[in-house]
Order: C-alpha cells, then sequence, then structure tokens
C-alpha cells in the first residue's frame, strides 16, 4: 500500500489544462523568430548540409540534457525560476532573479520586432516598399545610417504595432496559465504551422528554388574540421531551444504530480528543430528564386540571415515574385505568430517570479512586469536608433547572460549542491520510464559546463578585448548596451534577491518519489 503524498506548497497553484496544453505551449515557447532568421543564415554558413551531423549531436548532447534540467527543476520545486532556485539553496535564489530580469530584457526588444512584423504583413498587401525594400526598411524605422548614436525620439509607425504586441501580451498573462497562456498557444501554434507549411509550399514551386535548396542542403564535409562549426551548432541549438533562462522551468512548474516530462521534452526539441529545418526549405528556396532573377549564384547574394533577411531580402523577393502579396502577408502572420508565442513565454517567467516574491494575482503581475518594460521597449527600441540599440544589448545578453545563467545553473545544480541524482530519478518517477541514466548526470556535470564554457569565455574575451562590432559601434555605445544592461540584470537581481518574500516560498516539500514510484 503506498504512503500519503505529502502536500505541496501552493496547492491553488494554476496548473496547465492538460499535458497537451503545456506541450503545445512549450513547442509554442521553443519556436520563434530565431527559427526563422537566424537557423537557415547559421546553417549555410557552416558547412550547409553538413552542418545537420553538428546539429544533432548538439542537439542531444546540450539541448535534450538543459531541457530535462530545466523541466525537472521546475516540476519538482514547483515555483518561478527566484523560488525555484531558493528551494535548492538560498544561496542560489539570486540566479532565479538573474535569469527573470534576463526575459525582463529580452522582451523589451523582443516585442519591437514583434511589432515591425505585424506592420509589414500590413506593407505586405501592396508591397509598399517599391523597389528599394532596404531604404523602405531604414526609413520606416527612422534609422540613421550616417551616425550611430542613442536617440530617444519614438518612432510614429512602430508605436501603434508595438501598442498592439504589449496588449496582447499582457492580457494573455493577466488571464492566466489555462484560459491565457495555454489557449493563445493552442489557437496560434496550429495556425503558424499551416501557414508556414503553405508558404513553404510556394516557396517549392518558384523556379530556382533547387539551386536554394542545393545552396543550403549541399555538404562542405571539411567544415566538420572546423570547431567554430561546431560551437555554432551548440549555440543555435541552445538559444532556439528556449532553455536555461527560466521558460521551460516555469512552465513546467505548471504540470500535475505525474507528468511525462521525458516524452513532452523528447517532442518539444525534435518539433523545434523539425520547425528549424522547415523554416530552411521555404527561406532557401526564395532565395534561390531570387538568385536565379538576378542571375547570379546564391552565395553572392546579400542579407541571408537576421534583420536583413526577413525586412530587406524576403520584400524584395515578393516584390518580383508572383502572388507575391499573398506571399507577403503568409510571411510576416506566421513571423509575427511565431514570435507572440515565445513573447507570452517571456513575461511569464518575469510576471511568475514577481507574483510569488510579492503575492500577487496573475492580472497585477501581469501589469507590474509588463508596463515598465513596454515604457522601455518604447524608449529604447521604439527609436530611430532602435535597430543598434537592439542589436548590441541582444548579443550580449543572449552570448554572455544566457550562456553564463546555464553554466552557473548546471554547475551549481550538478556540482555544487549535487542534485541530479534526485532529479534524474524524478524525471523517471514522473515519466514512468527509466531511460534517463548516468549518462545525463555526466553531461550536465561535464560535458555541458565544458562546451558552454569554451563558448563563454571565448565571447567574454572578444567583447572585452576587440568589442561585439568594432567597425559598427564605438566602445561607449556597447559599454552602455552591452556591459551595461547586463550590469543592470545582476543590480536588479542582488536587489530582488535581499527583498523579504511576501508568500511562504519555505513552506515547501517536494513529491514523494517513492510513493510515486510505487504507484508506477
Amino acid at each position: 500500500m503506498s504512503s500519503p503524498t505529502p502536500p505541496l506548497e501552493g496547492q491553488q497553484r494554476e496548473q496547465w489544462g492538460s499535458q497537451l496544453g503545456f506541450l503545445v505551449a512549450a513547442i509554442g515557447s521553443a519556436i520563434g523568430l530565431g527559427n526563422i532568421w537566424r537557423f537557415p543564415g547559421v546553417a549555410y554558413t557552416n558547412g550547409g548540409g553538413a552542418f545537420i551531423v553538428p546539429y544533432v549531436v548538439a542537439l542531444l548532447m546540450v539541448g535534450i540534457p538543459v531541457l530535462f534540467l530545466d523541466y525537472s527543476l521546475g516540476h519538482r520545486f514547483r515555483g518561478s525560476a527566484p523560488a525555484v532556485f531558493r528551494r535548492l539553496s538560498r544561496r542560489f535564489e539570486w540566479l532565479g532573479w538573474w535569469q527573470v530580469m534576463v526575459c525582463f530584457i529580452i522582451m523589451t526588444y523582443y516585442a519591437v520586432i514583434v511589432a515591425w512584423a505585424l506592420r509589414y504583413m500590413i506593407f505586405s498587401v501592396n508591397t509598399a516598399w517599391g523597389g528599394d525594400a532596404k531604404g523602405f526598411f531604414y526609413d520606416y524605422i527612422g534609422l540613421d545610417t550616417d551616425a550611430v548614436s542613442f536617440s530617444a525620439a519614438p518612432v510614429a509607425g512602430v508605436i501603434i504595432p508595438l501598442a498592439i504586441v504589449w496588449v496582447f501580451g499582457l492580457v494573455v498573462i493577466g488571464l492566466g496559465v489555462t484560459n491565457g497562456v495555454e489557449r493563445a498557444n493552442k489557437i496560434f501554434l496550429p495556425v503558424l504551422v499551416i501557414m508556414f507549411a503553405a508558404l513553404v509550399v510556394r516557396a517549392l514551386t518558384l523556379s530556382g528554388a533547387a539551386q536554394g535548396l542545393d545552396a543550403l542542403f549541399a555538404p562542405d564535409w571539411s567544415a566538420l574540421g572546423d570547431f567554430r562549426v561546431w560551437m555554432a551548432a551548440f549555440g543555435q541549438i541552445f538559444f532556439s531551444l528556449s532553455v536555461a533562462f527560466g521558460i521551460m522551468l516555469t512552465y513546467s512548474s505548471y504540470l500535475g504530480r505525474r507528468a511525462d516530462l521525458i516524452g513532452t521534452g523528447l517532442v518539444a526539441g525534435f518539433a523545434n528543430s523539425s520547425f528549424e529545418i522547415l523554416a530552411g526549405i521555404g527561406v532557401f528556396a526564395t532565395l534561390g528564386y531570387m538568385a536565379t532573377r538576378q542571375g547570379m549564384a546564391v552565395s553572392e547574394l546579400q542579407g541571408i540571415s537576421g534583420v536583413s533577411l526577413s525586412f530587406v531580402t524576403f520584400p524584395t523577393v515578393i516584390s518580383q515574385m508572383p502572388g507575391g502579396p499573398l506571399f507577403g502577408v503568409l510571411f510576416f502572420a506566421s513571423f509575427a505568430m511565431a514570435g507572440l508565442t515565445s513573447f507570452i513565454s517571456i513575461i511569464q517567467v518575469v510576471a511568475a517570479g514577481l507574483a510569488e516574491k510579492f503575492d500577487l494575482s496573475p492580472a497585477r503581475a501581469s501589469l507590474v512586469a509588463g508596463l515598465p518594460s513596454a515604457v522601455l521597449s518604447l524608449v529604447l527600441f521604439g527609436t530611430s536608433s532602435g535597430l543598434y540599440d537592439l542589436d548590441v544589448v541582444d548579443a550580449f545578453i543572449n552570448n554572455i547572460g544566457v550562456v553564463g545563467s546555464a553554466i552557473v545553473m548546471c554547475v551549481g545544480v550538478g556540482l555544487v549542491l549535487r542534485r541530479t541524482g534526485v532529479l534524474r530519478r524524478h524525471l523517471n518517477a514522473v515519466s514512468g520510464t527509466s531511460i534517463v541514466g548516468a549518462w545525463w548526470q555526466v553531461l550536465i556535470c561535464a560535458v555541458v559546463p565544458a562546451l558552454l564554457g569554451f563558448m563563454f569565455v571565448q565571447n567574454v574575451w572578444a567583447y572585452a578585448s576587440a568589442g561585439y562590432d568594432p567597425a559598427s559601434y564605438t566602445p561607449g555605445f556597447e559599454a552602455v548596451f552591452g556591459w551595461g544592461m547586463l550590469f543592470l540584470c545582476a543590480v536588479a537581481a542582488a536587489i530582488l534577491t535581499l527583498i523579504r518574500w511576501r508568500t511562504p516560498v519555505d513552506d515547501f516539500r517536494p513529491l514523494d518519489l517513492d510513493a510515486v514510484e510505487e504507484v508506477s
């Protein structure tokens, strides 16, 4: 006969309506802007088809293991990132607040990119950019290409779509996990997949599509001997899965006692990678068409990743192709939806942390988290220097802030606190399986910190010695928007750690694994 399960803290804590709801939300968070505008360019410049080899290795060695770590922490300790790390050890509460602050900064500029996509969905109807997509984009965002300096002048055309993005995000989070986040993802994710699949099918019918796919997938096997290609693969997997900065940890905390964490993690991980490959096919089939029209090789095209791909190269193609306006609406609608599903997951990390620290309702936490960030969106990134500000902040926050968070999390949980054993047992017990073995502990405690540590040291040294992009930005500009943002995150995390909790965060007992295993 099984022994009774001890009570978990926060019995009234919100929960997903179903395991499917959690899975859809997790996939929606993982599938974001980076899948569409980052993966195709990274794959193309790092060996083409050969890149799939290190990409899959990275998925299995870093992506899935860290995803399992996030899931096990959130589900076992049933809280936001700060609450989870405090329950692990009071010495590590600051790490939870660091993850919250990283998400706070990310959502300030992420919202602006989604706002651009929404506006371009409207522009696509009559291809408003005409024959000069680059000039039109720079004019739309008010970019001063003659000087790189901060400007607080808001861009009128960005304000309305940015307000729409923020209202959507705050309303969804304010409605709660089941009625807001889960319901939004159940609507948006299927629509996103259908629209993007239609876009890919249309791209494949364009003349020159085969040339584009050949450029993407033709393997350069010699690239596998370059360690930078492997680092690029690990970086792509790491950033695209939304791991190690509180999102998946927070999402898994809303699951019921029995949940298939392992199966859900595998499905979410491979679904994310499948969408990336689908995005690569659609993007490069389109680029092949563009290259054919201009009588050049795909390798001669400019702007095949990032902002240039989405807001300059693709609009140029849309102007040239039959049925371009419909293709444009589909592309930018898909782009915006991918961004929105990720955007609400980022807000949830911040709102959940504040809600538990200060005993706030979901609606109030949504406003407390979102309104200051919405103001910063406009002041920092909705201005005529927004693209410059965004580029530098994104590089420092992701390559130093997020990677650093992952290293500390793995080393802290695995080597300092030595909790990977019980977390491994937790994963197997609640999932009703035993496939997560000692190999997972080795990856978390040694392999992941070593690989990410190499990336981290490389980035910190490069940024500190030569700068992120010295050809484009002055040292002062990078100091403010790069190192300055990291400093603000650290100060805010320290202050929030010192503030007294208004909820009984320490009155908590984890799930009794003996009882779970006996029932199994």
